[in-house]
């Protein structure tokens, strides 16, 4: 066999940080594992089943982490049964408790109740870091509200609006992921013990047909998980639906994020505004005066995956076979986890980059001026009838100078001349004074500052009170 290294994932080496890393590792996924055979273990021994023993709870509580990984593989390799494979491993260790481990329970009841608490845990820390970029854009905002810059559409100058107000429109998206994300956090249930069907016939048998207690035995161990419910019906694992739903919460922040990296993008080809830049940074091999927006495209880039990566789930949700086939495993083995994963990087870059947003006033203000003469038409306009003149015939001649100004402007490249042509026309009772003195940009921004005072007061303080234990990460780059 040649000896290269083998693959490793670029969300380890590269993107991810280590600890969502740890929450799809293998440790955390066995530990899991062994966390529910003790607790259905000892759910079953204070409900009465004789043959489960304080004496083997203890001792399967007391190896939980010491996992004998090489073993596992072992077993894994002869066996080709993940859970088994664990199940021997586990009852190596235990060998008071290894005839009870996985007491009429199916492959699912750790396997999937593994995997809704892998992502518990994963979305805390993903709800955790988008506060934190909320709280950073909320700061911006506040900073920004009154700034005029250029307002787009079509990516054509149009209005005014104010660089803080731009923020809030980047914000009101991440908001409305994080109440989807808080949404599916709230609702996220166990599957519970549901057996090789969803009957819970196993169980029913252990009991002897009492159905209370095996209702009881699912709330006892749903409550040492930390959860207040279980699914109220499954086949045998839970609703691939489940998956589906979350990593399309992950897929909207991917959306809001990737919106955010490409306007910044843009701003930053207008000089405008920059992501931070690092004393050392090299922003390109060839051409050292330039700053690439790098840490922006990579927002968009990860983005991407995520965006597409929300079709996984959907099509294993959509062809799960009756109570269950086997053809979810691999898919989302790979789709959910890297999912996390990607959203995970993404939101680490977000908080850099949000931490310390580069903004250049006086490139913003110049912008501004250039285009302000053609905003100011209408305000000309009133002033020049307030005066004397002629509503509809000035209309029509501020057509026609808008569009010599534009020409001149495109064509010869000289600076907007729209006020001189204006001033020099008979037609406007009005100096070229009385128009300059209309060209303030703080005049044209309609409701900005005010809109965003509201939105910050209104829609982020709440969210920014209710979480401000977790404020205050930072986020540093390896690359």
């Amino acid at each position: 066999m040649t000896n290269y290294e083998t693959y490793e994932s670029p969300f380890c080496t590269r993107y991810a940080s280590e600890e969502m890393q740890y929450v799809f590792s293998a440790q955390k996924k066995f530990s899991t594992f062994r966390k529910l055979w003790v607790a259905l273990a000892r759910a079953e021994m204070e409900l009465g089943l004789g043959s489960v023993t304080k004496e083997q709870v203890e001792e399967l509580e007391a190896h939980i982490d010491d996992i004998d990984f090489d073993m596992a593989a072992k077993e894994e390799k002869e066996l080709r049964h993940d859970v088994m494979a664990h199940v021997h491993t586990y009852g190596a260790c235990c060998p008071k408790a290894k005839g009870i481990i996985h007491l009429g329970a199916t492959s699912c009841y750790v396997g999937d109740n593994t995997d809704v608490i892998v992502m518990r845990d994963a979305m805390k820390i993903i709800h955790r870091k988008l506060v934190n970029v909320l709280s950073n854009l909320a700061s911006f905002a506040e900073k920004y509200k009154a700034m005029p810059c250029l307002a787009y559409t079509h990516l054509q100058p149009a209005q005014l609006t104010t660089v803080g107000k731009r923020a809030t429109l980047w914000m009101n998206e991440l908001l409305m992921d994080l109440e989807d994300l808080e949404y599916q956090m709230s609702n996220l249930k166990l599957l519970g013990q549901k057996g090789t069907t969803g009957t819970q016939a196993s169980f029913m048998e252990l009991f002897e047909g009492d159905g209370d207690k095996v209702i009881e035995l699912e709330n006892k161990i749903a409550k040492e998980m930390g959860f207040e419910k279980c699914v109220p019906v499954s086949g045998q694992t839970y609703s691939r639906k489940v998956d589906s739903r979350i990593v399309n919460v992950l897929g909207g922040i991917a959306q809001s994020c990737s919106k955010f990296s490409n306007d910044l993008r843009i701003l930053a080809n207008f000089k405008e505004m920059e992501e931070p830049f690092e004393v050392h940074q090299i922003g390109s091999s060839a051409m050292p005066y330039k700053r690439n927006p790098m840490r922006a495209e990579r927002i968009t880039s990860l983005a991407r995956y995520v965006m597409i990566d929300t079709l996984n789930p959907a099509f294993t949700a959509a062809t799960q076979w009756f109570e269950r086939t086997l053809d979810d495993s691999a898919n989302k083995r790979i789709a959910v986890a890297e999912g996390f994963l990607a959203v995970d990087a993404i939101l680490n870059i977000m908080l850099n980059i949000t931490d310390g947003l580069v903004v250049y006033p006086k490139v913003i203000r110049a912008r501004v001026m250039k285009e302000l003469p053609f905003m100011a038409t209408e305000n000309i306009m009133m002033k020049a009838v307030k005066n004397g003149g002629d509503r509809q015939e000035l209309h029509e001649k501020i057509r026609q100078h808008s569009v010599a100004a534009g020409k001149v402007i495109k064509e010869e490249g000289l600076d907007n001349d729209l006020v001189d042509r204006i001033a020099a026309d008979p037609a406007f009772p009005v100096t070229k004074e009385e128009i300059e003195e209309m060209l303030v940009p703080e005049n044209f921004i309609g409701r900005c500052p005010a809109q965003v005072d509201a939105f910050l007061s209104e829609c982020i303080k709440p969210v920014l009170e209710k979480n401000k234990d977790v404020l205050g990460e930072k986020a540093e780059l390896s690359v």
